[in-house]
């Protein structure tokens, strides 16, 4: 959907939520003593799940299997925020709806956290923005995907520990000791990419949409996107052409895609050139299929480990 449509529509939102919100109906009732917790997309739910365990009552906002850049909260959605503890999202123009949403929310208690304030933010590539349609100027200013750099990531757990612990002073133990552990598996993790990923000599690596500049900086890669940081955009023919030269000029084998947009775009230049496809996950979110079998955040960036080291021999 339009960004700009959406924001139209999200104006309804709040205005019909303003006048009657009291008659939307609020499914999450918690009455067993813990905090509520709401999150905005995967990755924040399944950093404050870790922070957080059995303590709280954790809920998503956007549904499993959905790609979270263009979710839009619905009137139930901005209710139940009134009802929560704790609102956690990552900011940096992830959730383009989040300002309006938490302008129409009258609750003293609710603690926000913006994970990724305070974060140096990587600015989006431009030199190929002419080529790129459906963008937001505004929105694709920065680069919001944060937490593939476990560094940051353990920032951003820090925040949510800290929140927690605002909300629910009780429990603060609990919370600190999970963050620990939490830390130094992220120490751990950064350790693994890093000693892996500095064997190779191939440092470029073409992958659907702009979302891994953090993943390259932190461990000395080169990133070239087919599209821009809207996962939504669409490459121009321009724009494949250069990229099917790139590829073959520095021998590229594999061209990366995410699991919850269309493979469609990586295919063509694959088959153009003669290369591979597979997944390499901005852990935006899971389908329900992998939720089940287990993998979370760890298992993900090892998996994306696992593929890097294959396209990079």
């Amino acid at each position: 959907m339009n960004r700009l449509m959406n924001s139209i529509v999200l104006v309804l939102v709040l205005v019909m939520v303003s006048g009657c919100g009291s008659k939307v109906e609020n499914e999450e009732i918690f009455e067993n003593g813990k905090i509520t917790v709401y999150t905005s997309f995967y990755a924040m739910h399944d950093f404050a799940n870790k922070i957080g365990g059995d303590k709280i009552n954790l809920i998503n906002l956007v549904p499993t299997g959905m790609e979270p850049h263009d979710w839009e909260p619905s009137p139930n959605d901005i209710v139940k925020l009134e009802k929560a503890d704790v609102f956690i999202y990552n900011g940096a123009g992830m959730e383009h709806w989040v300002g309006k949403v938490l302008e129409s929310v009258d609750s003293e208690r609710l603690v926000v956290v913006e994970t990724a304030k305070g974060l140096k933010l990587l600015e989006g590539i431009d030199d190929h923005e002419e080529d790129l349609k459906e963008k937001d100027d505004e929105e694709l200013k920065y680069d919001p995907h944060v937490w593939l750099n476990p560094m940051l990531a353990k920032q951003q757990m820090e925040a949510i520990k800290e929140a927690f612990v605002l909300a629910d002073p009780s429990n603060k133990e609990f919370y600190e000791n999970n963050y620990t552990d939490y830390a130094e598996e992220l120490d751990e993790l950064f350790e693994e990419f890093t000693s892996t990923l500095s064997a190779f000599e191939h440092r470029d690596i073409i992958v659907a949409h702009q979302a891994y500049g953090y993943l390259c900086d932190a461990f000395d890669l080169n990133q070239i996107p087919i599209e821009g940081l809207n996962a939504d955009a669409e490459p121009s023919p321009s724009r494949m052409a250069e990229i099917i030269e790139f590829a073959k000029e520095k021998d590229i084998k594999v061209i990366f895609f995410e699991e919850m947009v269309s493979p469609k775009v990586a295919e063509t230049i694959a088959e153009e050139i003669g290369a591979q496809t597979a997944v390499l996950s901005p852990l935006e979110g899971l389908k329900e299929a992998d939720i089940a079998a287990g993998k979370e955040y760890f298992s993900v960036m090892r998996e994306n480990l696992e593929a890097l080291k294959q396209a990079l021999r």
